[in-house]
């Protein structure tokens, strides 16, 4: 999430629109003793105003990354018995200082050391989801990964379902726990078999091209997947709402509150250009980035500029 307030800013310039995301890996707890666990991704999608909760959210992203560093140490060891000499240290170099190395660092050092010839060897045979160099780290059940995001105003979304083994039972269970929609859509711009299962629990259509850079022919390109508009058309009919009340929620709070933090929460996604000199250009610049015409309009956020307004802000 550390790169989004760049990428909106870099994203304006070229008159671009981004929707803020973060792609969350769980695991998935069957309620039946018999039923294995599975690992299963959760994309997460915020207005450009972010989470109402940044904390909350980088806690929770934080105790994630603070596992991929035992998950990559404990590849490396299952690496290791495999007799290849692969070092912690050759990883950590890979991943770059203060980056929390995951599968896919682990397997650039495979290639730099010669184990194998490119990253898709390295997955295939090695690093795969319950391969013999695979390792689990301490992701957070899914159902707690969907609470999180619903309640700092984002819209969840399941990632790659083909990828999972007890589909339908997962999807059922995960619409309960408040799941917004699923990915139906793939690189070649069909509709997979999922399309049925969106439609029979109730969820939005969506896509992409689930780019990693781990290069190969196996993986999409970036930006390879074209959503139909109907598609973004629903999405967004969805998903403006929640950002809206995210919004208002966070103007509020400074309203309520104006202190440095709480304007950092409200600047700290959208801000660009020149600093921002007094409380009615930061209201209105903001507002004009973040809702839309009828939405400016709406009565509780009028009542929100006319609260702001009497805030001086010298920063």
């Amino acid at each position: 999430m550390s790169g989004i307030p760049e990428a909106l800013e870099v994203a304006r310039r070229f008159g671009m629109k981004i929707i803020p995301g973060v792609e969350i890996s769980t695991i998935f707890q069957p309620r039946g003793e018999s039923e294995p666990e599975e690992p299963v991704h959760i994309l997460a999608y915020y207005s450009s105003c972010g989470p109402t909760s940044f904390e909350e959210l980088e806690k929770f992203l934080s105790n994630i990354r603070d596992g991929r560093y035992l998950r990559a140490k404990n590849m490396v060891s299952k690496l290791n018995k495999l007799k290849f000499p692969l070092t912690w240290e050759h990883v950590a170099r890979v991943a770059g200082k203060g980056v929390a190395p995951g599968r896919l660092h682990v397997a650039r050092a495979m290639v730099e050391a010669g184990y194998v010839e490119n990253l898709k060897q390295a997955f295939a045979r090695y690093l795969f989801d319950g391969g013999p160099a695979y390792a689990t780290g301490s992701e957070p059940p899914t159902e707690d990964a969907i609470k999180m995001i619903c309640d700092t105003g984002g819209v969840a979304v399941l990632a790659h379902p083909w990828a999972l083994k007890n589909t339908v039972a997962i999807i059922r269970s995960l619409k309960e726990a408040g799941l917004h929609g699923m990915e139906v859509y793939r690189s070649d711009g069909k509709l997979t078999a999922y399309s049925d299962l969106a439609d029979t629990y109730g969820l939005l259509k969506l896509g992409g091209s689930d780019y990693h850079g781990r290069g190969g022919h196996g993986e999409s390109e970036l930006g390879s997947v074209n959503l139909p508009v109907l598609v973004l058309r629903d999405f967004l009919k969805v998903a403006r709402p929640i950002w809206c009340g995210a919004i208002g929620h966070i103007l509020e709070n400074y309203a309520d509150e104006p202190s440095d933090s709480n304007l950092a929460r409200i600047i700290g996604f959208g801000k660009g250009g020149s600093p921002l000199s007094c409380g009615k250009d930061m209201i209105d610049r903001c507002l004009f980035l973040w809702l839309t015409n009828e939405e400016r309009q709406n009565a509780v956020f009028e009542a929100i500029k006319v609260k702001l307004s009497r805030i001086s802000i010298n920063h």
